[in-house]
């Protein structure tokens, strides 16, 4: 650089910098801003607007404008991209998440009653998901004939008789050999 002039780049070296977080005169932790928000919960700062803009999680706002998010978002977020993760909608998380208390974090109890509900759509999801892990290298009830393990489980296509599809991927049990399927 040539002498007597400056830079008008900032220039930062380093990873991200956590700070302890500490409470306030009143006991409350500081809230935190968009962007403390996604670098604590590894969220883009878009898809919490978008979060915010859709519902499933709310901010207050200072008196420029900024968003600050209270602590316990982190745990919304949290559950928002886990839920999204076991194949759950935005709505079905949406109305679930009103069914929590405002104005305060859920209590322990609050968080199992909302779990309860989603048990028995989760254990269909593991249960899809099983069925495609084992489909990857067995016999699916597509109708394709092409894996050894066809002509045992579906000889001649007899998965075609339940409905469209990869018959067992979709629930169906293959045959047994020797046995005949009613459809």
């Amino acid at each position: 650089m040539e002498k007597g002039k400056t830079s008008t780049t900032l220039e930062v070296k380093g990873g991200p910098v956590y700070v302890l977080c500490m409470r306030d005169h009143h006991g409350r932790y500081p809230a935190l801003t968009v962007g403390q928000l996604a670098q604590r919960t590894g969220v883009a700062t878009s898809a919490l607007r978008f979060y915010e803009n859709r519902g499933l999680i709310q901010s207050e706002r200072t008196e420029s404008g900024h968003r600050r998010y209270p602590r316990g978002v982190t745990r919304l977020v949290a559950f928002i991209v886990f839920a999204q993760r076991a194949g759950l909608t935005l709505e079905e998380i949406r109305v679930e998440l009103e069914k929590l208390p405002a104005g305060r974090p859920p209590r322990g109890e609050e968080w199992a009653r909302l779990s309860a509900v989603w048990t028995s759509r989760l254990a269909e999801r593991i249960a899809e998901l099983q069925r495609l892990q084992r489909g990857l290298t067995d016999c699916i009830g597509c109708g394709c004939l092409s894996l050894g393990r066809c002509q045992i489980l579906n000889p001649g296509d007899r998965a075609a008789a339940l409905g469209p599809g990869p018959r067992f991927w979709l629930g169906d049990a293959p045959s047994e050999p020797g046995k005949q399927r009613r459809p």
